[in-house]
């Protein structure tokens, strides 16, 4: 019963905030598709990452030469692609949201300035214009505000999980 009543306040939600809303609800599953795939990567994939480069490095015999710190340079480029994987995609969602958003804005407007173009006054139909123009940027607002909350966590975790990585790769130094 519950589910029926979600669905119906859903979908006049999106009668009242326009089509605009459909989009930015696909770009926002998106964005949070991508986030969540990337805690996935943090929590379980790295660590096999990190894994398979620490072995690597403890193999070597010799860490101290030009090439072995070429090496050593390589696997962390390797972790750090991984690590940032993605993030710059769901930056790109995180900033199309607003923009979303104010087409929203923009599209509700037009409708507001069909209605006073007409003359009638009919204030129901300007009501909906704005309507149509208000929702739609506080959704992408709220989308986008959540989005870089999260996307911010992820970008400082990928550098100081690179970091780590680096100082766990020693470089012995002849004396």
């Amino acid at each position: 019963m519950w589910e029926v009543e979600a669905i119906a306040a859903v979908r006049e939600f999106v009668e009242r905030g326009g089509d605009v809303l459909l989009v930015l609800a696909f770009v926002t599953v998106m964005m949070w598709t991508l986030m969540i795939e990337r805690f996935w990567y943090f929590r379980v994939g790295h660590r096999r990452e990190r894994e398979r480069v620490m072995k690597a490095w403890a193999s070597r015999v010799e860490r101290s030469s030009w090439n072995a710190r070429q090496i050593r340079t390589l696997l962390i480029s390797e972790v750090s692609a991984k690590l940032t994987a993605r993030l710059g995609m769901i930056n790109t969602t995180v900033a199309l949201c607003p923009m979303l958003g104010l087409l929203g804005t923009v599209t509700g407007m037009i409708e507001v300035f069909d209605v006073m173009a007409a003359g009638s006054g009919n204030t129901r139909g300007m009501a909906g214009g704005v309507s149509k123009a208000t929702l739609p940027t506080m959704a992408g607002m709220v989308a986008a505000i959540s989005g870089m909350l999260f996307s911010i966590q992820l970008e400082r975790f990928a550098e100081d999980e690179k970091h780590r990585v680096a100082d766990h790769l020693e470089i012995d130094f002849e004396n």
